[in-house]
């Protein structure tokens, strides 16, 4: 970890940038927020799936919520200690994909699988969480972001391990269909791609 004066002169002179993946984050969020209600107010119909209907229901209701928050703020803050100056690079990457994602679940109108455990939110958290928002998985894609963005240190491993984990937390709830799961790590390769160019130009 850098020192206080060199981590104070990296946050000076990314400021802008790092302003600016906020902005970015914000309006992503934003979008996702509202496709998340119009997918959840759409007609929307239950699907077989050939994985999910050979596999147990389990209750992993700890990990799919407190991990995933646990991951979430793990992708944020260390390299806000660690790597400053690709700060603001982590965040407009984590909200490329959200972007995405909602343009996604907006096109996908599935609605959860049968049989899906209902899990319960921290009620501060109870105003963003909605059923619907199924194509792509978050869950999965999320973590996996976290291993593409880290690749000269070792914490790219534990996000690795950790979306590994998360596709079978999904899997076992079923709250995912097993095409939501697959994909994720190709659209969040796909998406991680893009940004590197797009941001570089923004950069330059």
């Amino acid at each position: 970890m850098a020192s206080l004066k060199e981590w104070k002169t990296e946050i000076h002179a990314h400021k802008n940038l790092i302003i600016l993946s906020f902005a970015f984050l914000l309006a992503a969020l934003i979008l996702d927020f509202y496709a998340r209600i119009y997918v959840n107010e759409v007609p929307s119909v239950v699907a077989p799936d050939l994985i999910l209907n050979h596999i147990p229901t389990l209750d992993l209701d700890f990990i799919f919520i407190y991990g995933y928050i646990f991951i979430v703020i793990l992708l944020f803050v260390y390299p806000l200690l660690f790597y400053v100056k690709d700060f603001h690079k982590v965040i407009s990457q984590f909200s490329l994909l959200i972007v995405v994602r909602a343009i996604f679940t907006t096109f996908t109108h599935l609605e959860i699988p049968a049989g899906a455990l209902k899990f319960h939110v921290p009620n501060i958290l109870s105003i963003i969480s909605f059923q619907n928002d199924l194509f792509f998985s978050g869950h999965t894609a999320v973590p996996f972001l976290g291993f593409l963005l880290f690749p000269k240190s070792r914490i790219r491993y534990f996000f690795l391990a950790a979306s590994g984990v998360m596709a079978l937390t999904v899997l076992f709830m079923h709250v995912h269909y097993t095409i939501d799961v697959f994909s994720a790590f190709f659209i969040a390769y796909g998406t991680f791609k893009i940004g590197e160019k797009f941001f570089k130009k923004i950069e330059g």
